[in-house]
């Protein structure tokens, strides 16, 4: 994977095979989805939309890599943590952009926060198949 040697910031053909990655894992569960590449800044890096996934799912899957990259945690993560903290789970979710159930993950490697991914339009568990498909294409997983 490229990264830049003093911004960690994944390149963009490591966020193109991440993409699709995720695409063809979601092309065999026979679903549709929508999936995202930020960076560590939460910029969008690549975004693939595949013909009938879910309109709304759009903003969803961004906001899933968003989530992911700036908590550096999975966004399935949320529920054990809200478990344990109720003034979180009642101020943490209108918070604008965060996402708090499965399909985003961090791109980390060698402990470098090079951003997240996002995935929606599939089922919870369907999203966190392919945004790890993603990941195990960049090697990360």
């Amino acid at each position: 994977m490229k990264i830049s040697e003093t911004s960690h910031i994944i390149h963009w053909q490591a966020a193109n095979t991440a993409v699709l990655a995720a695409v063809e894992k979601a092309e065999a569960l026979g679903i549709a989805i929508n999936v995202a590449i930020v960076d560590s800044g939460g910029n969008l890096a690549a975004f693939l939309r595949m013909p009938n996934a879910f309109l709304h799912s759009i903003d969803i899957a961004k906001d899933k890599a968003y989530t992911s990259a700036g908590f550096r945690f999975p966004t399935s993560a949320w529920k054990d943590i809200f478990s344990s903290e109720a003034m979180l789970a009642k101020g943490m979710p209108p918070r604008d952009r965060l996402v708090v159930f499965g399909g985003g993950i961090p791109i980390e490697i060698k402990g470098m926060n090079l951003g997240g991914i996002g995935v929606s339009g599939g089922s919870e568990k369907e999203d966190i198949i392919c945004a790890e498909a993603g990941l195990l294409a960049l090697t990360l997983k």
